[in-house]
């Protein structure tokens, strides 16, 4: 199959996925309890004034009406406002919310737009940290299979594994940042902010790692051609760098690739923590004030990445290994 026709299948099924992902959301979000719009409008806003706001904003319409007005805001680049944060940033709640306020809501896009770029960089760091813990233990573990780095490697992939996210945060932020002022933890004002949160990330992302490249080491060193690369004269280390670690390379590129995307979709709870400026907290304050708008928005954009993502590593794969195929 050749290249183009390969991503034009591969961006056909993304797109698809894409529309089913928006389409669940979508509809999960109308039909929960819950009015929106009396969030929006105050807790003392007349029913009156509910219903015109609510029938104005077209949130009365059919679902499949009110979809089928998304879409299209979508096909044309608009991904809505958001129900409650206004453009200047400011503080939101019990607001007259009249044409003129309305007006001034939020674009999701530039909300997302502006959270994005720190859960990518703290997507970065925790797979640079966990490549830079895993990759020694995992390569030495599938070098001696059987024997104690082997053991090493699963007993400290039990513990990483074992370790809440929550509770290591927590502990290391007490740690590191309050006891012995290393390195900042809560909020973001520059680089540093990033460290902590990453490196705890990096130990859930670290055991994956080191069981996929302990594994897959170890099974290129029984491979035959192995024997017959040491027979052809070259040294252990030639034979690990140029032979094993290529041809482990693709489980682990597969396992990276699904693991960073599941970091760009799954950081609420360490960005909660941390008061980490991205889309994991963007995520769950949007999901506490009922912003629909904003939900949709986050939901449609990580559901493109990992689509991209996959197709990357896909890519990739098949450069490193030419006997895979498109």
């Amino acid at each position: 199959m050749s290249l183009v026709r390969y991503l034009a299948r591969r961006l056909a099924q993304g797109a698809l996925i894409v529309f089913l992902v928006s389409a669940l959301i979508f509809t999960l979000l109308r039909v929960v309890p819950g009015d929106p719009v009396r969030l929006m409008a105050g807790g003392m806003a007349p029913e009156a004034l509910i219903e015109e706001i609510a029938a104005d904003m077209g949130l009365r319409d059919p679902i499949y009406v009110q979809f089928g007005r998304y879409v299209a805001g979508i096909l044309q680049g608009d991904l809505g406002q958001s129900f409650v944060r206004p453009a200047n940033g400011a503080a939101v709640g019990g607001a007259s919310f009249d044409d003129s306020t309305r007006g001034e809501r939020a674009k999701v896009w530039s909300l997302i737009a502006n959270s994005a770029p720190m859960t990518l960089q703290l997507a970065l760091l925790a797979m640079i940290f966990a490549l830079v813990i895993a990759l020694p233990i995992g390569v030495w573990g599938g070098l001696r299979p059987g024997a104690w780095p082997d053991r090493f490697a699963l007993y400290i992939s039990s513990v990483f594994v074992s370790l809440p996210n929550f509770w290591l945060g927590i502990v290391l932020a007490l740690l590191l940042s309050v006891k012995l002022q290393l390195v900042p933890a809560i909020g973001y004002n520059g680089f540093a902010y990033t460290i902590l949160p990453a490196f705890v990330l990096a130990i859930e992302i670290a055991p994956f790692i080191i069981r996929t490249l302990t594994v897959s080491v170890a099974g290129v060193m029984s491979q035959s051609f192995i024997d017959i690369a040491a027979v052809r004269g070259l040294t252990r280390n030639q034979i690990v760098f140029r032979h094993v670690m290529k041809n482990s390379a693709v489980p682990l590129l597969n396992l990276l690739g699904v693991q960073f995307s599941m970091l760009l979709g799954g950081v609420l709870v360490i960005e909660f923590i941390f008061d980490y400026p991205g889309l994991g907290l963007l995520t769950i304050n949007a999901v506490m004030q009922r912003d629909f708008p904003l939900i949709q928005g986050i939901a449609i954009v990580t559901a493109a990445a990992f689509v991209l993502i996959n197709i990357v590593v896909d890519l990739a794969a098949t450069t490193i290994d030419p006997r895979l195929e498109y």
